[in-house]
């Protein structure tokens, strides 16, 4: 696998009031095409600030960021970014929250409208095409909104704590879904979250930031060994509490 996205020596100060802040601090890392790697760290480490400054809706004080070997300043038709919250528009039904993205790219037309319909045919949710986000589910509003993403076609998904508003069980069972929906569809991604269970389970590597200013403290391969992954049969592997220990154990360090 290529590499798609190389972060280098990312470092951003903040003017404060009592003088610059330093939030994070030369930041080095890369992800292959394909890889699903996730971001923890102790609260305030900057890992949302990272994450913005990777999509190019926060700028970098020093370092580059390259995508597929081309260095990128701002935003990029490359990326797609997934916020806390699913955002829907409640007076638009969802095939017209789905072709949102489109639109505001200036990218609809029949073709990409029709490939936004078969991505909710494919994913169970065209006979709500109809229907109001306040007609849905969490878990549905949340799938929505990634479909809403890919549409656009980016080669690179960030997720920013894309889970942490819906409820525990819901929690799990969306991303299962979503897990799936993003391999099934070769997406890249990087994955900001407070969740180390989350992080184990769904990714492929997890980095972990120190506290601020934020840098690289260590990086973990995460391997289960089992072919039909997914988020919830690696949480029953007796590999995982392995891992949640192991990462418990680093981010306490870091919180005393």
């Amino acid at each position: 696998m290529n590499e798609i996205l190389e972060v280098k020596n990312i470092s951003k100060k903040y003017q404060g009031k009592e003088g610059e802040i330093l939030a994070i601090n030369n930041v080095n890392f890369s992800i292959k095409e394909g890889e699903f790697v996730s971001i923890i760290g102790p609260s305030g480490c900057g890992k949302s600030t990272l994450l913005s400054i990777i999509s190019g809706l926060e700028e970098k004080t020093t370092g580059k960021i390259y995508i597929e070997g081309e260095e990128v300043n701002g935003i990029s038709d490359r990326i797609g970014y997934m916020l806390q919250r699913d955002c829907l528009l409640e007076w638009r039904n969802i095939l017209s929250n789905t072709i949102f993205g489109l639109e505001i790219k200036n990218k609809i037309s029949k073709e990409s409208k029709d490939y936004a319909k078969n991505l909710l045919k494919k994913y169970d949710l065209y006979d709500f095409i109809d229907k109001y986000p306040s007609e849905l589910s969490g878990g549905m509003r949340q799938r929505v909104a990634l479909i809403r993403t890919l549409t656009t076609k980016p080669k690179i998904l960030l997720l920013d704590e894309a889970f942490s508003a819906l409820d525990y069980q819901t929690r799990i069972m969306v991303t299962n879904d979503i897990y799936e929906i993003l391999r099934k569809e070769k997406i890249t991604v990087l994955m900001v979250t407070h969740d180390i269970s989350e992080a184990i389970s769904m990714s492929d590597r997890v980095l972990v930031l120190t506290k601020r200013p934020g840098t690289i403290k260590n990086i973990h391969k995460i391997d289960f060994g089992i072919e039909n992954r997914t988020p919830i049969n690696c949480r029953e592997k007796p590999e995982f509490s392995k891992y949640f220990n192991t990462l418990w154990k680093e981010l306490g360090v870091d919180e005393k």
